[in-house]
């Protein structure tokens, strides 16, 4: 009987530069929104601004991205009340 290795990191997220699963995806959008809204600005304006809004709007965002991982993978929304579904099913 021939023994072959298991390979245990398949069941963890894919991270990058600390960045995990889906925040990756969030980060690479919030820097290239902030590069094409400051080029749409510098293009339509002030080449000075453009890069000043690039820089703010970068960093902003991704910000945003690193506080979102912190709470979690999966996080999920926190409803209080009582929901109530009609049924619409007909015998």
């Amino acid at each position: 009987m021939e023994r072959y290795p298991i390979y245990k990191g398949l069941a963890q997220p894919l991270s990058y530069k600390g960045l995990k699963g889906k925040y990756i995806g969030w980060g690479i959008a919030s820097l290239a929104s902030g590069l094409f809204f400051g080029g749409l600005i510098g293009a339509f304006s002030s080449m000075y601004l453009g890069i000043l809004i690039s820089f703010f709007l970068s960093g902003g965002l991704f910000s945003y991205t690193l506080y979102r991982q912190k709470g979690g993978l999966h996080n999920k929304s926190k409803a209080i009340g009582l929901f109530i579904h009609q049924n619409r099913l007909k015998l």
